[in-house]
């Protein structure tokens, strides 16, 4: 059995990320290099979020949420300014993951990857709410 952070894990945070990337290298105009050095990752991975084409959909669905979007411009505004500390990262993310459970995206993931009932609330059940 694959709990919801998994599909967090495997599909969300690289949609967001690969959000973060493009709003860095069209919005900010940093090159794949500073980009990379700005989320602590390499420019290999600055590539493939800016041009795979695996995961696409994911991001599309991503992209659909009000939220989302003004999340990842939020936390790509902050990294370019340097006021995003490590924890305050975390922190943000962590709380769109509990909005992203409410309404249904993870859930609809969940259901495509892994055979659950149509009928499931496990996340719901999780953060209490009804």
């Amino acid at each position: 059995m694959r709990p919801p952070c998994e599909v967090i894990v495997r599909y969300i945070l690289p949609a967001f990320r690969s959000m973060i990337a493009k709003e860095l290298k069209e919005k900010y105009h940093l090159t794949q290099t500073a980009a990379a050095e700005k989320l602590g990752t390499t420019q290999a991975a600055i590539s493939y979020y800016l041009y795979s084409k695996r995961g696409k959909k994911h991001i599309v669905q991503l992209e659909a949420v009000p939220g989302v979007r003004e999340a990842a411009s939020k936390v790509t505004k902050e990294i370019v300014e340097e006021g995003l500390s490590p924890i305050d990262a975390i922190t943000m993310f962590c709380k769109l993951c509990m909005e992203l459970r409410t309404e249904d995206l993870v859930c609809k993931i969940h259901k495509d990857t892994v055979l659950l009932p149509e009928a499931c609330k496990g996340c719901l059940n999780i953060l209490n709410v009804s």
